[in-house]
């Protein structure tokens, strides 16, 4: 009897780390593709950043730099694309980045290195694969200056659903919830950052944006105000997008309210709520 004790519980033990027992074979985990940095922003923060944003999250992430990666055949491993990047990519090589205090000083020569000129890496084929890719039920949460790529294709703009215009020197502004009944926003209250506030030109239904921000100085970008579109989402095809534009800091990234915002973005995205 003991030893029929003893088989049972290994049995039980090993069902339950396979994760079956009774009710079949556990789902497995769904896999994000996460396409991260460029020049203006270290794929560094922005892992750690994000970490963060998946903690708790029944998901498994590839991170990666390589946005000759992005593609149809890569995708269809996948059932969320996350993407923080610009759309440019310096082929003649640049010394760094402008804010650097060595180069405010003249302490490179660079009159024996190019000057810096960007190219568009996104090409058409890996825009609408972008666009299948959400279409076939996929989520894709776009953060921050990844309005920029769509300045770079039409499809993948229309997935996105607008596209960059600038934004103002770092500074403190409050980002409004604009839409409290929608599930990823459901209990996130306004909050402060001080970040980059990004102002984009938005191409859908206004039924959607969830975010507004606001420089609560009063001041301004250009012509635009101190206040603009800061987030949305919508369903695309039989997938979902979201977009969020806070991200130039990890202290903005990690704003507790937008830290739960993220996460419901993504649980959204992955059709949990």
């Amino acid at each position: 009897m003991n030893d029929i004790s003893r088989r049972n519980i290994l049995r039980t033990a090993a069902l339950v780390a396979s994760g079956t027992l009774l009710f079949g074979q556990r789902p497995s985990a769904r896999r994000v593709f996460a396409l991260i940095g460029d020049r203006y922003h270290n794929a560094d923060y922005i892992r750690v950043a994000l970490a963060k944003m998946f903690d708790g999250l029944d998901v498994t992430v590839d991170y990666t730099i390589s946005y000759e990666k992005l593609s149809r055949d890569t995708l269809k491993n996948y059932q969320l694309f996350v993407c923080l990047r610009d759309g440019m990519i310096w082929p003649e090589g640049y010394l760094g980045p402008d804010a650097y205090t060595a180069y405010e000083q003249n302490l490179e020569d660079r009159s024996d290195f190019a000057q810096p000129k960007s190219a568009l890496w996104l090409t058409a084929d890996q825009a609408a694969g972008v666009k299948e890719f959400v279409e076939a039920g996929n989520g894709f949460y776009s953060l921050h200056n990844n309005s920029h790529v769509s300045l770079s294709q039409k499809a993948y703009r229309d997935v996105q659903g607008g596209a960059y215009i600038g934004h103002p020197p770092l500074r403190p502004f409050k980002v409004h919830v604009v839409n409290t009944s929608h599930p990823i926003t459901q209990g996130i209250h306004d909050f402060m950052v001080n970040d980059e506030q990004h102002y984009v030109e938005y191409d859908k239904d206004k039924k959607y944006i969830l975010l507004e921000a606001e420089n609560v100085d009063g001041l301004t970008y250009e012509k635009y105000g101190s206040k603009s579109i800061a987030g949305w989402a919508y369903d695309y095809g039989r997938g979902r997008v979201v977009f969020t534009s806070p991200g130039h800091t990890i202290h903005a990234l990690w704003a507790p309210e937008y830290v739960k915002l993220q996460k419901r973005a993504v649980r959204w995205l992955l059709k949990e709520i």
